[in-house]
């Protein structure tokens, strides 16, 4: 175990709060104009999939799990769950629905993944920072719509609404921000 400040969690992190592990899914620092910063973590325990929220001051003490993180290919999800293989040794992990929550949707077959693991489980999932995906639908340009600040809602090959700018149609590919979904520019393939 090797004791952290609070302030620096982040998303991903394995902790160790009274005997018990947790992953950290969001972790925001708050500094009020009076009083002291405070860490607001929220977490899921790992062993049965509790979620809990947290409220440390950022400079104290937190103990961090020891986690190794790992290169994995995701192969395929089925009723098990969601199958990842090392590409060096062969290994395959299976991690359930649950522990990939919102990963999901980007998951593609063949895409390189960083899996965090304790004593042989997978416990988290990290992702490519960007996704390339086609828009299936939006909506039609608006004539004289030129302010570069309007954006519109769009339908993403993998099921999931995000905004793009106007000047994108149906069948374009586009880049995604897997940390929110949010559009970053046009593909350029």
């Amino acid at each position: 175990m090797v004791k952290v400040i609070a302030s620096s969690l982040r998303k991903g992190n394995v902790v160790d709060v009274d005997g018990r592990l947790y992953v950290v899914l969001t972790a925001q620092n708050f500094h009020p104009g009076k009083g002291t910063p405070v860490t607001q973590v929220d977490m899921r325990r790992i062993a049965d999939g509790v979620k809990v929220s947290e409220r440390w001051k950022t400079t104290e003490q937190v103990e961090r799990a020891f986690v190794e993180d790992s290169n994995f290919t995701f192969l395929y999800a089925d009723g098990e769950g969601f199958h990842f293989m090392n590409p060096e040794s062969y290994d395959q992990v299976t991690m359930s629905a649950d522990d990939v929550s919102d990963a999901a949707s980007y998951l593609s077959e063949g895409m390189a993944v960083v899996l965090s693991i304790h004593e042989g489980n997978p416990i988290s999932l990290e992702l490519p920072r960007h996704v390339t995906l086609e828009i299936t639908e939006t909506e039609p340009v608006v004539k004289g719509q030129t302010a570069s600040s309007s954006y519109k809602p769009a339908m993403l090959s993998n099921g999931v609404r995000t905004m793009v700018p106007p000047h994108v149609t149906a069948g374009t590919r586009v880049v995604i921000l897997t940390e929110d979904g949010s559009y970053v520019e046009r593909a350029k393939d």
